[in-house]
């Protein structure tokens, strides 16, 4: 008898906690899983909102409007959401952003990363060498930090945390790094801490060289 009630006691002392309810509480019900996007409504709402400025499938033709075609979804969705909330400046994105619930950028975003972006070319040899070793390697003297080290050798960046960059339109990347060292936009302070850095012709040289990164 003594050796049983060991046992039982053995048993209830390895049992694991039940949580301890009131009377006639019930159980809080687990937190609901996160809605997957559509990505048919993304596509519709691409094709209606999207599309003309930036391309049938993201892959922009207009060199001041960027690709974001193979873009981090998370990445796509801090920007509208910050374009919505004024926290990135711009009028026109601004617009469109406001129509857009946190629902539809999530769809909008999942689709266009869904679809392949398309390479790009850089077009000034007199520059793309100095391109090259200020992405790759910075400028140690200015204490300017490699651009490599944070979106990547070949551009791809980092979900969630850097951009992709890789064949996008250098018309495009100068004029946000010109825009972040001139405070015109302003919700990357890493961004503004870098681009306060470089002249116009360094800014010139790594968007070329960032357009044939592949």
């Amino acid at each position: 008898m003594k050796l049983l009630a060991s046992m039982l006691i053995a048993a209830a002392l390895a049992a694991p906690a039940l949580p301890a309810f009131s009377a006639g509480e019930t159980p809080a019900a687990p937190p609901k899983a996160a809605a997957k996007p559509d990505l048919v409504k993304g596509e519709a709402s691409f094709t209606a909102v999207c599309a003309a400025c930036h391309g049938a499938d993201g892959n922009s033709a207009i060199a001041a409007n960027p690709k974001l075609s193979q873009q981090h979804p998370e990445y796509l969705v801090k920007q509208l959401q910050e374009f919505k909330s004024g926290k990135r400046n711009d009028p026109v994105m601004k617009g469109f952003a406001m129509a857009l619930s946190d629902e539809d950028m999530k769809n909008i975003a999942y689709w266009v990363t869904s679809k392949a972006a398309k390479p790009g070319f850089a077009k000034d040899k007199a520059l793309v060498s100095l391109g090259e070793r200020i992405y790759r390697g910075g400028i140690a003297d200015r204490q300017i930090a490699a651009c490599a080290g944070c979106h990547s050798p070949n551009g791809a960046g980092i979900p969630a945390q850097y951009p992709r960059l890789s064949g996008q339109h250098a018309d495009y990347t100068a004029t946000q790094l010109v825009a972040f060292r001139d405070g015109k936009r302003a919700n990357s302070l890493q961004m503004t801490q870098v681009a306060a850095k470089l002249n116009d012709r360094e800014i010139k040289a790594v968007a070329d060289y960032i357009a044939g990164l592949r």
